[in-house]
Parts: C-alpha cells; sequence; structure tokens
C-alpha cells in the first residue's frame, strides 16, 4: 500500500472516530520528526507539540521543568471519585543513532510495508502516541471515568530520568497523590512460542545498582616485569571471573509470575521444563539445556553485572597504580546493594578490590497484581489467541521513580506484531519500526481500560 493510501485510510479512520483529531500514526510521525536524542535530549519541541494537540481539544496542561530545554508535560481529566487515580505515563527522549546504518532517515517518520519508521518508533514515541491518542479520545468522547485520569510525557529516561520522572517525583510528588496504579512501558508486545501467542504485560523491574571496582598495584617503569601482582593483571582475573562466574539463582515473586503464567498455557513437558527453572538446584541444568532459548530467563533468576568502563594508565612505559571499573549491576527486586556486594565478593570479585556504589534505585520486592485481570481481560477480548502473562523486566523504566509514591506500574503498549519481527533487537537500533496496526491496536486496548477501569465485576 502506498504511502498516500495508508494517510487516506488513517484520516478516514480518525473521521470514524468522531473527531478531527489526528490519528495515532500521524501522531507517531510527528513525533519521530523531533530529533530528541538523550544526550542533549532538548524535548521541549516534541513536548510543545502534544500540549498543543492537548489544549487544541480544550484540556487544561501544565508544564514542570528543572530545565527548560527538558520540560515535563501533565494533564488531568477529571473522574468521578469511585476508583483510585490512573497514571498514564511515557517519554520521548530517545538514544542516538551515530555509527548505526538505516535503510530510511531515522527522523524522517516514514510510513513503508505497513510500518512506521523511525528511532522511537518502539522505545517509546510509539507507546505515547497510543497513550496521548486515548487520552484524547477519553476527552472528546466523554468518557466516565470513575478515577480521576492523569497524563505524564517526561523526558530524559534513556539517561536516568533525572530532568524527567525522578525530577516530577521529588519535586511535584502533590500532583500524583492518590494515584494507585499507572500503564507506562514495557510489555504488551506479542511473544511467540510453542504455538502460543504471549503478551508479557510488565509488573516488575529490577533494580539498577552500578559500582565501582577499584584495583591498586605497585606503579613502575613498564619495561619491569610485574608478574601477576599488576592492577593489569587483576584486571584480567576480575573479567575472567565476571564472565565465567554466574551468580547464584534466586526465585522472586515476580520471576514466579511470569514463568507460571506461561507454564499454565503449555503442554505437559515444556510447563514441567519452565516450572523447574523455580528449582534453583535445577534451573541452571535447565537453562544450559535451553541455550538461546533459556537466554530470556536467566537474567530474572540472578543478578547480573557487566563491566562496561575502564579507565586506568597515563603512559604506554609506565604501569598504572590504580584502575577503576565501572561495573552495571542489575540486582532483582528486593535485593539490597550489600547483599549484592556480599555476593559479588563470594562469586566473582575478591577482597582485593574495593567496591562502591554508584547509584541503586530501588524496586519493590514484590508487584501489587490488582489491576491485571482487567488487563488480561482487555488483551483477550481484542485477540483471542492471546494469553497474557506477568513479565519482570531485567532492564529499567521510569516506573522505578513512580514506585517511590506507591504507585504500580503495568507495562502495557499492546502490539499484535509479526512473528518474524525482531522486536527486541530492533530497539535501540538501525531500521527501528513498528506496524500501524499495532499502533492502532494499543491505542484501542488502552481506551478500552480507560472504560472500564473501577467497574466493579
Amino acid at each position: 500500500m502506498g504511502a498516500r493510501l495508508v494517510n487516506d485510510e488513517l484520516k478516514q479512520d480518525g473521521a470514524r472516530r468522531g473527531s478531527e483529531l489526528p490519528s495515532p500514526v500521524e501522531i507517531l510521525q510527528e513525533l519521530i520528526r523531533f530529533n530528541t536524542t538523550n544526550p542533549p535530549g532538548e524535548e521541549a519541541a516534541c513536548i510543545m507539540y502534544i500540549r498543543q494537540l492537548l489544549e487544541d481539544a480544550g484540556i487544561e496542561t501544565q508544564i514542570e521543568a528543572l530545565d527548560p530545554a527538558r520540560p515535563n508535560l501533565l494533564a488531568r481529566m477529571k473522574g468521578s471519585g469511585e476508583a483510585p487515580r490512573l497514571l498514564l505515563y511515557g517519554h520521548v527522549d530517545v538514544v542516538g543513532v551515530d555509527k548505526q546504518v538505516w535503510s530510511r532517515e531515522p527522523f524522517g517518520g516514514e510510513i513503508e510495508g505497513g510500518f512506521v519508521w523511525g528511532r522511537g518508533a518502539l522505545d517509546m514515541k510509539g507507546g505515547v502516541a497510543m497513550l496521548v491518542s486515548a487520552f484524547l479520545r477519553a476527552h472528546v468522547h466523554k468518557l466516565p471515568l470513575r478515577g480521576d485520569l492523569i497524563l505524564a510525557i517526561v523526558s530524559d529516561e534513556e539517561a536516568g530520568g533525572d530532568y524527567g520522572a525522578s525530577f516530577l517525583v521529588e519535586r511535584h510528588a502533590d500532583y500524583f497523590a492518590g494515584v494507585k496504579y499507572a500503564l507506562g512501558e514495557f510489555g504488551g508486545f506479542t511473544f511467540h512460542a510453542l504455538g502460543k501467542t504471549f503478551y508479557p504485560i510488565m509488573v516488575a523491574e529490577k533494580q539498577l545498582c552500578w559500582l565501582k571496582a577499584t584495583i591498586r598495584g605497585e606503579g613502575g617503569h613498564g619495561s619491569m616485569d610485574k608478574s601477576g601482582a599488576d592492577c593489569m593483571a587483576q584486571l584480567g582475573n576480575m573479567l575472567q571471573s565476571l564472565s565465567r562466574n554466574k551468580l547464584p539463582i534466586r526465585v522472586t515473586p515476580a520471576a514466579r509470575l511470569m514463568i507460571e503464567g506461561m507454564a499454565a498455557s503449555l503442554p505437559l513437558l515444556p510447563a514441567l521444563l519452565l516450572r523447574g527453572m523455580l528449582r534453583p538446584r535445577l534451573s541452571g541444568l535447565i537453562l544450559k539445556v535451553l541455550g538461546e532459548k533459556g537466554g530470556m530467563f536467566a537474567p530474572l533468576l540472578r543478578n547480573t553485572v557487566s563491566a562496561t568502563v575502564v579507565r586506568g594508565g597515563e603512559k604506554i612505559n609506565v604501569h598504572p597504580s590504580e584502575i577503576t571499573v565501572e561495573l552495571d549491576g542489575r540486582t532483582l527486586p528486593g535485593v539490597t546493594p550489600q547483599q549484592f556486594i556480599d555476593e559479588l565478593r563470594r562469586f566473582t570479585i575478591p577482597d582485593c578490590i574495593g567496591l562502591e556504589v554508584l547509584r541503586h534505585d530501588p524496586c519493590a520486592a514484590a508487584p501489587d497484581m490488582g489491576m491485571f485481570g482487567l488487563l488480561s481481560d482487555v488483551l483477550i477480548e481484542a485477540d483471542k489467541e492471546a494469553v497474557p502473562v506477568p513479565m519482570l523486566l531485567p532492564g529499567g523504566t521510569d516506573g522505578r521513580w513512580f514506585g517511590r509514591l506507591g504507585i504500580q506500574t503495568y507495562g502495557f503498549l499492546p502490539m499484535p506484531l509479526p512473528k518474524d519481527m525482531p522486536f527486541t533487537k530492533l530497539i535501540h537500533a538501525a531500521d527501528e519500526r513498528i506496524p500501524i496496526e499495532a499502533i492502532r491496536f494499543g491505542t484501542d486496548a488502552i481506551y478500552r481500560v480507560l472504560e472500564r477501569y473501577g467497574v466493579q465485576p
């Protein structure tokens, strides 16, 4: 289908919805065309575009910013008060495209082959387009909300959230008073396995725990043999140990929910294999048997650590007396930094190497599943093949910040994807793209959640 025909169809789609609002696909195209690469971010123009959409529809907004170039947009619709407030949130900053080879303009928002192409299509301007569209539709249709509906479109998620969600939570917590649940990233996309169409809904995420390892040794002239006692030798031993020695299995409530949810829909033998991963004595062996397929489960069952930045040495003819290594640690929900360090000491990093916590972003030990049933029902009604399952995310989102206010985030941006689409490999990669139908599907699903939120069964 050519671009003109697709655009005509999108306009007709908007008309059918009874408003002159742009379609979610058109909104996504415009969002992609703002280069919000972070750093530096500079999300202001993109945020103001969304603000104009809302205010043109008659929705009041407010802007809160630590830096005027990196604002955050807030909007609210009143509900009857029968249910707790509900938050919809997303970020408009994206990672860069340097040194990537794209077949389309990464900030063009082109439509081709049934996809919208461009940086952020999946992470997460596509999701923002869905959330904003559902919010606008609720306003235009005068949807009888049972709880206040809050929309937050933020900056700076890709670099930690200091200008975005973290700033809002620390400086404007009152705006989110009474919010119990939130819809955001990362989840709702299809995952095909063993003839089933799973829709993982993120209910928890691993904690960020960044560390700095400091290695010290005797310096000296580069021509002298330092044997195995110098910094470089210690560095090599540590890196090899991190690569070879896996940290022990820990089964958390969120991982159990995910694995049990998948196993419940599978035949006997695959179900037994999956449930076996919940037994620490068997899980290591099962992960080895699964090989590459076990790769998605391994980080959900143990703390992980990766060496990412090494600093040391000043001259080619001098042995360094100190080397520092920055470690990207991701810990399971509920694990403290000290427990993580104790684990590293026991299995990978000797006591002679110093360890310092650079940053720790905690998350709740167990998820609140109170809204999961509604999200599952909406997915099953929209796709009769859907198997919704809870998901523990190995990465991090802004959900950890809102979690500090007691808000349970569900990663719910529903996207039915082609079986041959390498979804996770396209995020942050060249030729990032999203199916047009997935954007429509997700917007409709989110709107149905708003319709039914707070309704007593």
